[in-house]
């Protein structure tokens, strides 16, 4: 018989194959737990719900919890999901992802870019590639749509003219004769995309959750990266999200596996990525006070007693 459910909120998309192996592999039940994975419509629904105290693993982005842990969180004031940054997840490429009539950044000057929410991560990189491409952010407009498949959705129906996709989003939209007209891999070295992270209070309080799922997907995310287990693994992938087309799904892979793109082998943090997350935070976030160190938002404890293991 399981423990009370391991609650996981994860956003849509590529990334999340590894807690799907390891569902489909039982690895959670092998060590006691059902998991419950609900997939968030947007950033700050997954914050409101966190903090409500609804589940236990957090799949985000490092600058969501940079945002909270720094008080310049998306959500109305006073509500704070206290995140902390278990492990690793992914080393991301976001590509801004355009209508077939938009082929550079100057020619979205006086259209709308769908984003999840207007003081995101997601949205800075936005902000330094116009700003790089000397677009000024007052020539375009943002609107905030959600989570990518709903922004993906609002570009491929005439909506909005561009946003910011992550795989298998890119991938499909490129099949469909959409363009990418610009990467964050092509300005970063590294940007920690995606984290695993908790509450603080859990962390405290049910370590043993905690370590639970760490285990479990260092053991799904082994075995995503291991070549033999390609086919298996797109089957997985296929059945979770049907979105992703046979034709597509080779390039959606190729964009998982690679560290440049996709999953961190191991996990790992990126400690250079961080920094790049946090120095975009306090380019364009709406703080006042400087935001801390990447090592305030971490704890590793659990993670390192897992790889020991």
């Amino acid at each position: 018989m399981s423990n009370s459910p391991l609650r996981v909120i994860a956003f849509p998309g590529a990334p999340n194959l590894p807690t799907f192996a390891a569902i489909e592999h039982g690895r959670f039940q092998a060590r006691g737990f059902d998991v419950e994975l609900e997939l968030t419509p947007s950033s700050i629904y997954q914050a409101e719900k966190t903090a409500a105290g609804e589940f236990d693993i957090i799949c985000t982005a490092f600058d969501n919890v940079a945002a909270y842990g720094s008080g310049q969180g998306a959500t109305k004031a006073g509500i704070n999901p206290d995140y902390v940054v278990i492990m690793g997840a992914t080393q991301l490429e976001l590509s801004l992802v355009t209508l077939p009539s938009i082929k550079t950044l100057a020619d979205l000057a006086g259209k709308t870019i769908a984003l999840d929410a207007l003081t995101t991560g997601f949205a800075f990189v936005l902000f330094d590639m116009l700003e790089k491409a000397g677009v000024s952010r007052s020539d375009v407009e943002f609107v905030a749509v959600g989570a990518t498949p709903q922004r993906w959705q609002s570009v491929k129906d005439g909506t909005h003219a561009g946003t910011l996709t992550i795989e298998p989003f890119t991938s499909l939209a490129q099949f469909d004769g959409f363009n990418v007209i610009a990467k964050s891999t092509d300005l970063y070295s590294e940007y920690q995309g995606g984290v695993i992270a908790t509450t603080r209070s859990t962390l405290a309080s049910q370590p043993e959750k905690i370590y639970a799922f760490v285990k479990s997907y260092l053991d799904g995310l082994a075995w995503v990266l291991d070549p033999m287990n390609e086919a298996e693994a797109k089957t997985i992938l296929g059945s979770r999200m049907p979105q992703v087309k046979p034709k597509a799904m080779t390039a959606v892979m190729n964009s998982l596996t690679s560290p440049a793109s996709g999953l961190t082998p191991a996990a790992a943090l990126l400690d250079a990525g961080m920094d790049q997350v946090i120095a975009l935070r306090s380019k364009y976030g709406n703080g006042t006070a400087p935001i801390s160190s990447a090592e305030h938002f971490v704890d590793l404890g659990i993670y390192q007693k897992a790889l020991q293991a």
